[in-house]
């Protein structure tokens, strides 16, 4: 029997997830050194690769101090990349490394991911590369607002313990996929990290990688995926049962001249189901800005129709 099979029998069910996933997503995990035009060092963060030639998914906070950026991976190879684009609104951003054949991770789906199941956090906090930490995914849906006053929404929150550096990493299921963007940690408090779902960063990398930035418009409103009574879905003759709440109302937006108000639940725009809010996001393209578009929705139960005009993001 190989010596990593005798390892493996000798661990607990629990060890034996938490350290196949980090041997399956660890050596896609790199170390960013943002650095100034004149070379000086101006921050670090973490990445995960995710193609072989050598595109790198990061925080946009990480990415933005980067004039240039210099790139230590799990093997001890050292590359030089260079931005392909970021997306503050999101906190992500695109990353390309030199190279051909390089480690890169699986994505999973964080739609598919419930409150409770086992995580892990993989990221060079504080410089110490390759560093994992455990934990559980505490919440969904979450809506998180960034250093610019911006929203980004539908974040997962991780007890997954997370130190500056981590930034950028990546958080994996127990099978070793990666379901999330490491991004913050609520100050003042312990145990309570967050994470960006990794359904909303392969849209805004697809996006990055063939414009350099992400073209939509937007309502100016913060909303929350909740999931229907199953009655009130079948009532409503709906294929989902996801749909989204308007959480927050922005003054002077195209929400609030719509009519819309907290606590509505929105089902369609222009026809397509609104599934949650990354399908939100999807919808609002950049076509659609300065043009009007029809949301179904329902306030207090009732079923409404309102028209808005996303504007340009």
């Amino acid at each position: 029997m190989a010596d990593g099979q005798n390892i493996d029998s000798e661990l607990d069910p629990y060890s034996r997830l938490l350290s196949q996933s980090a041997e399956s997503v660890g050596p896609a995990v790199a170390g960013i050194e943002a650095r100034s035009a004149s070379g000086r060092a101006r921050g670090t963060g973490s990445g995960v690769i995710y193609t072989p030639d050598g595109f790198l998914l990061t925080n946009s906070h990480v990415a933005q101090r980067a004039e240039s950026a210099v790139v230590s991976l799990a093997d001890g190879r050292v590359c030089d990349a260079v931005r392909v684009g970021d997306d503050p609104a999101t906190d992500l951003a695109v990353l390309r490394l030199s190279g051909n054949g390089l480690p890169h991770a699986t994505f999973g789906s964080s739609a598919a991911l419930r409150v409770g199941q086992l995580v892990i956090a993989i990221g060079n906090p504080l410089g110490y590369q390759a560093t994992v930490t455990a934990g559980i995914v505490s919440a969904l849906g979450r809506t998180l607002r960034t250093a610019s006053g911006r929203l980004i929404e539908s974040v997962i929150q991780t007890d997954a313990p997370l130190n500056p550096g981590n930034s950028g990493g990546p958080l994996a299921d127990a099978s070793g996929r990666v379901i999330g963007i490491n991004t913050a940690v609520a100050g003042g408090a312990q145990g309570i990290c967050f994470a960006i779902g990794i359904d909303t960063a392969v849209e805004v990398a697809y996006q990055l990688m063939h414009h350099g930035r992400v073209r939509r418009s937007r309502l100016k409103l913060a909303g929350q995926t909740i999931v229907l009574d199953r009655r009130l879905a079948r009532a409503l003759e709906r294929a989902h049962s996801g749909a989204v709440m308007v959480a927050e109302v922005m003054p002077d937006g195209p929400a609030q001249h719509a009519g819309l108000e907290r606590g509505d639940l929105l089902l369609e725009l222009d026809g397509e189901d609104i599934t949650g809010v990354d399908s939100l996001h999807r919808l609002l393209t950049a076509e659609r800005a300065g043009r009007e578009v029809e949301i179904r929705l329902l306030r207090r139960g009732k079923p409404r129709a309102l028209t808005a005009v996303p504007e340009a993001d």
